[in-house]
């Protein structure tokens, strides 16, 4: 283990204190940055996450993927914990938090955004980052694909329909854009440019070559997720020094959605005696949301500066700490799991 990865939770505490120190001094370079978007997806973030993906997706092998199907329970929690579970229990705590616990905090018109943010984020489960939390607990990466490839072709059939549910409004309309793209960048892209570089190397070197290439690539992996924290935590600067309060208020509820449904989705693993190696992927996609899509969504309904737009960019300055954390405690509880 290199000294990036050995002391990963304080460069990432330093590059969230950095983004947001950053941010506040030179505001106009990260609204710039900001900018450079399509479809609500930044580019520049696409780039760092891409650089992340990249080096998971070049283990992928695709001789070994139809073998997944021979291990179906770890595609079922999944699918039971993004689609039956997570949604409606983010809207619960909402509920819960603004309704009664912080009613006399929040005016009430400001509190149903709050709710509605965060209810985009519990129907929006994770494509991108989870190919990284995957990696960091030593996950298989041809289930994790495969994982994320299903709930991708359900989220497009089942994401409106929870989300209009959930908000009681007639209609959602799903931003196709946002959504196709996302998928594009971060799951086809660096899809094929791993199995094309897999079989680059697997045609002109031995085994070793691929081990050699993947150990040499892994720190730009880090470097990724780090200079992806600093530009998030960038772009959120004026917020998060302004209005602090309400980012603390926001992020209690998220912080007990994660480590709620991380914590029911690892016990089920368990109970249904999962290789660890499947089973932390599954719980990573639970926790973990499609902020990309979340935080379109919300501009759309409510506006850009509404409190719902406020409370899915609140779920991504949580994620990455949190997800941190969870991956730490995967890692150092793989004994619970057979191997």
């Amino acid at each position: 283990m290199g000294l990036f990865e050995r002391y990963l939770s304080v460069w990432v505490g330093l590059s969230i204190i950095a983004g947001v120190l950053l941010g506040d001094l030179f505001p106009s370079f990260f609204k710039l940055v900001a900018q450079l978007e399509i479809a609500h997806v930044n580019l520049v973030i696409a780039l760092f996450i891409w650089l992340m993906i990249y080096p998971m997706m070049v283990q992928i092998d695709f001789h070994a993927l139809k073998d997944v199907g021979k291990q179906p329970k770890g595609l079922i929690l999944t699918l039971v914990i993004n689609w039956l579970i997570k949604p409606f229990s983010m809207a619960f705590l909402g509920w819960l938090f603004f309704k009664l616990i912080f009613v006399d905090w929040v005016d009430p018109a400001t509190a149903n955004e709050y709710i509605a943010g965060m209810i985009l984020l519990g129907v929006a489960p994770c494509t991108a980052m989870v190919f990284v939390w995957s990696q960091m607990t030593k996950g298989d990466p041809n289930y994790t694909l495969v994982q994320v490839s299903i709930n991708d072709v359900i989220m497009i059939f089942a994401f409106a329909p929870i989300a209009a549910f959930l908000l009681g409004v007639s209609d959602i309309h799903v931003p196709w854009q946002t959504l196709l793209i996302s998928v594009a960048l971060y799951v086809v892209l660096p899809l094929v440019a791993g199995i094309l570089t897999r079989n680059k190397l697997e045609q002109h070197t031995a085994h070793k070559g691929l081990h050699n290439f993947l150990k040499m690539v892994k720190p730009w992996s880090v470097m990724g997720l780090l200079a992806t924290v600093v530009l998030l935590f960038g772009f959120q600067a004026q917020v998060i020094l302004q209005q602090p309060e309400t980012i603390v208020l926001i992020a209690v509820p998220l912080l007990i959605q994660t480590y709620g449904i991380f914590a029911i989705a690892y016990f089920a693993a368990k109970r249904l005696k999962l290789a660890h190696k499947i089973a932390a992927p599954a719980c990573m996609i639970g926790a973990s949301n499609f902020f990309e899509l979340a935080v379109a969504v919300a501009i759309s309904l409510f506006g850009l500066h509404s409190g719902a737009a406020l409370a899915t960019v609140v779920g991504v300055l949580v994620e990455v700490p949190v997800m941190l954390s969870l991956v730490y405690f995967a890692n150092h509880t793989r004994h619970w799991f057979k191997h």
